[in-house]
């Protein structure tokens, strides 16, 4: 499966941040009985694109977005709070990606419990049970709210030893999906920030026929402005 391929609907079709309504310690444990009486394990695994390829395009994704905000810094542009993050980070995160690859092989990934149905289905069980409880902790990391979450999902369906020892591997993963996610919204801020300027410098050029810039009043007419747009055009 390319990206091309990827149809709505798919996990990863969805560039939203791995985001969900926030819950607190004991409604994490309740939401974990629930989601194991939800995910029967396929007898039959399902093909689909393993979670080794997603996160080299993750990577990718990554590593271009961090040179493109080294580049806006390196011209004496101001970046969004995000790209300083990225630009203090981004050895960090190349480091975790490095670590994933090594602590999980094909092999030992192709031995994992996958899902029979639902959103992940074809994908590890584990991933299923970290990627929730990211969304509802808001990627925020208590090694004691996670131990509590295991231990109420294993109440009604136990995980395998190699499931427990890929929870820390897994989590990684879907952190690194959500930065993923929050770097193509930077991207795409810059872009509609870029365009923004770009028009208010015609606007402003001296001598500049209104005119001239129908064509680009119309173009833009044809689809919603973006917040960020909007925000940096009325900023100009």
């Amino acid at each position: 499966m390319t990206t091309r391929d990827i149809v709505p609907g798919h996990p990863w079709a969805d560039t939203a941040p791995v985001r969900a309504e926030l819950f607190s310690a004991e409604r994490l444990e309740q939401h974990a009985i629930s989601l194991a009486s939800a995910q029967p394990v396929a007898e039959r695994t399902k093909r689909v694109r393993t979670l080794r390829r997603r996160l080299d395009d993750n990577a990718k994704v990554l590593l271009t977005a961090w040179r493109a905000s080294a580049s806006e810094v390196a011209a004496g542009r101001e970046v969004v709070p995000a790209a300083t993050w990225l630009l203090d980070n981004y050895h960090l995160v190349e480091a975790q990606i490095r670590e994933v690859r090594t602590d999980l092989p094909e092999g030992y990934y192709r031995l994992l419990p996958k899902l029979a149905d639902g959103p992940f289905a074809g994908y590890p069980r584990v991933f299923g049970v970290t990627w929730a409880f990211v969304a509802h902790t808001d990627s925020h990391f208590d090694p004691d709210i996670l131990r509590r979450y295991l231990v109420a999902y294993q109440t009604v369906q136990p995980l395998t030893i190699g499931e427990l020892w890929a929870v820390a591997i897994t989590m990684r993963i879907v952190l690194i999906e959500n930065l993923r996610r929050l770097a193509d919204q930077m991207t795409m801020g810059r872009a509609d920030r870029l365009d923004a300027n770009s028009l208010a410098d015609r606007i402003c050029a001296p001598g500049q026929a209104h005119t001239a810039l129908l064509p680009e009043v119309a173009r833009l007419a044809g689809r919603p402005l973006s917040e960020v747009f909007a925000a940096q055009l009325a900023k100009r």
